[in-house]
């Protein structure tokens, strides 16, 4: 049984429609105007969040860390990791008034915390849940920091073995917070399809009983698609006004079109699930009588004639004698004669004495 969330009022779960993150994240370029611009056109978009990153990078990363391939891809080479992380931080200030743009917009302001003191400050500032990230999976100490603020937290569990995700969950669980929703990630910038191994989630679903989604790192929507349908609750997309902005990000992000064609699609898959309860629907009622099939004389027969199977045959439409009563009406007598193609009737036989 899988334990439902709730984050500001929305419930997380099953049955429940799917919650869609537009993970802003440092696609704002360190510009506080347009981190602004970018919670317009998620929420424009349709998002339920707009999820932004919250760090200092003297408390992130050493000066002497390497860039990953897919930044040093997309930024200055001769720039250190730690520059340019120092780039990107949003201050105390910007955060309060992407909050303030956010609820002016209609849509949930969400932001990931690297630190504890990073969560601290969005603590103080009413964020309602913590986005955890791949790369604090096995960061114990910082997961029971975050998880005794008992808020919801959604958890990436990118580059994670399931051991790894356990004790993680466990670490939440016994600092007293089960408010979880677990999302699988590949934590490839971009992912290959073929590594997306959506079933995962299905996986994390039964071995730990909490809500499970898919945050998303392909190109395309066709992935995030995908996961709606195998019953995904959340859907985490890097999003950006512009791909060909410079930063480490953008280039694996997609565009404010493609991201509201992506929450489009979600709804229509959503729409598509239906119950399970296998019944015709309304729609297909003036279709039964056209698609399906009665019987039909398939010759000419005289009255007095005692009736063989092969006389008969199936034909649409449908509103006579169904098929089934084929094998039952063989070795009846016709009590009036008929005409090749015409309907069988009840009344073409005789009344058994």
């Amino acid at each position: 049984m899988v334990t439902a969330a709730e984050i500001s009022g929305r419930k997380i779960g099953p049955g429940q429609p799917c919650f869609v993150i537009a993970e802003a994240g440092v696609n704002h370029n360190g510009d506080p105007a347009l981190a602004r611009r970018l919670v317009e056109a998620a929420a424009a978009a349709g998002a339920d969040a707009v999820k932004f990153q919250t760090f200092c990078a003297e408390r992130l990363v050493s000066r002497r860390a390497p860039k990953a391939e897919y930044q040093l891809e997309h930024t200055d080479r001769g720039e250190s990791q730690f520059e340019m992380l120092r780039r990107l931080e949003l201050s105390i200030a910007d955060h309060r008034g992407l909050i303030d743009c956010c609820r002016a917009s209609g849509v949930l302001f969400l932001s990931t915390p690297f630190d504890e003191q990073s969560a601290d400050e969005l603590e103080a500032l009413g964020l309602g849940a913590f986005k955890i990230s791949s790369g604090e999976v096995t960061n114990l100490p910082f997961l029971a920091h975050v998880a005794r603020k008992q808020k919801p937290i959604i958890l990436s569990t990118g580059m994670a073995t399931l051991g790894e995700v356990e004790r993680a969950v466990g670490t939440l669980c016994d600092a007293g917070n089960r408010r979880l929703v677990l999302l699988h990630c590949v934590t490839n910038y971009p992912a290959d399809p073929r590594d997306a191994n959506l079933r995962a989630m299905h996986t994390m679903e039964a071995a730990f009983g909490f809500p499970t989604g898919y945050s998303d790192h392909t190109p395309g929507i066709e992935v995030a698609l995908a996961a709606v349908a195998l019953g995904a609750c959340v859907i985490e997309k890097h999003f950006t006004l512009d791909r060909n902005m410079p930063g480490p990000d953008h280039q694996a992000s997609i565009e404010p079109g493609e991201l509201r064609a992506m929450i489009a699609g979600i709804r229509r898959v959503e729409s598509a699930l239906g119950d399970g309860v296998k019944r015709p629907v309304a729609a297909e009622a003036p279709n039964i009588p056209v698609a399906r099939k009665s019987l039909h004389w398939r010759r000419a027969l005289p009255a007095g004639t005692r009736v063989a199977a092969g006389d008969l045959v199936a034909l649409r439409p449908g509103t006579g004698l169904p098929a089934e009563r084929a094998a039952a009406l063989a070795g009846r007598t016709l009590a009036r004669a008929v005409d090749a193609g015409q309907m069988v009737g009840e009344e073409d036989f005789r009344t058994a004495p």
